[in-house]
């Protein structure tokens, strides 16, 4: 065997096998800031669609009279059960308020990370997903703004259980942001529901990548939990609700397209 081939045989394999390995660990070590660096743009474009917003008070309980009218027509209205259940009876209306003022803004972030970590071939599709869903939700917010149950007129029937409980919780009594920070958050953001919309995507990742069965049975319950949450606190409709699921849905026929957009041309 002559030496040049004994030197350069071995050097293809080997070269491929390096860049196998070092091109996710290049796209990991810069990639988290560019995902944080999308979260952040996720997140002041949720706090600037306050500023988009028109008409004030008056019609975002004027959209929320609509929304009730039509669950009125459909005979579908089971936010005003729940939300009656869930103030007569502490044992429920204080553990909804915790979860509607925590999970949100904890589970899908975490989901997020454990993609990241464990399941990398997955994260991009299951991000854009995420993202795509966000922003269909954004543009609800600022064409539609909707009172929440828990903001309209008195006498409508409805309980805010976020103020009743302020005392033993970290938001404020006006808002279910941390106390002092409600001018941060787009009170009128109800039409459709984030909170909803995230726990179905969040529960989706787990059913699909979870191994543990006790996880993926969390990840089936989650997003029916927070459903009843939203209603049950007077944060949200029925059809925020379904409107939260349908924007999911949407996001992920688009996902496949985007991604076909996004990817370099050779």
């Amino acid at each position: 065997m002559s030496p040049s081939a004994t030197t350069t045989g071995p050097a293809p394999a080997h070269t491929a096998g390096a860049g196998a390995q070092d091109a996710p660990r290049a796209w990991g070590r810069g990639g988290w800031l560019r995902e944080l660096l999308l979260v952040a743009v996720v997140y002041f474009a949720y706090d600037g669609s306050r500023l988009l917003v028109r008409g004030g008070v008056q019609r975002a309980q004027r959209d929320a009279t609509h929304l009730l009218d039509v669950e009125r027509w459909l005979h579908l209205d089971p936010e005003r059960w729940l939300n009656a259940d869930f103030t007569s009876h502490r044992w429920l209306g204080i553990p909804a308020d915790f979860a509607y003022a925590s999970l949100h803004y904890v589970v899908t972030p975490a989901v997020l990370v454990w993609l990241w970590r464990h399941h990398r071939a997955a994260y991009r599709r299951a991000r854009t997903w995420l993202a795509l869903s966000t922003v269909m939700a954004l543009l609800g917010f600022v064409l539609f703004p909707a009172a929440p149950p828990r903001l309209l007129p008195a006498g409508s029937g409805f309980t805010d259980t976020m103020a009743q409980h302020s005392a033993i919780g970290w938001w404020g009594g006006d808002a279910s942001t941390p106390k002092g920070l409600a001018s941060m958050t787009n009170e009128f953001a109800a039409m459709p529901s984030l909170h909803v919309g995230w726990a179905l995507w969040c529960g989706l990742m787990l059913l699909t990548y979870a191994g543990d069965r006790t996880v993926r049975t969390l990840g089936a319950l989650y997003p029916v939990i927070i459903a009843l949450v939203v209603m049950g606190t007077g944060n949200h409709y029925l059809l925020d609700v379904l409107a939260g699921a349908g924007v999911v849905a949407v996001g992920r026929a688009l996902t496949g397209p985007v991604l076909r957009l996004a990817r370099p041309r050779p």
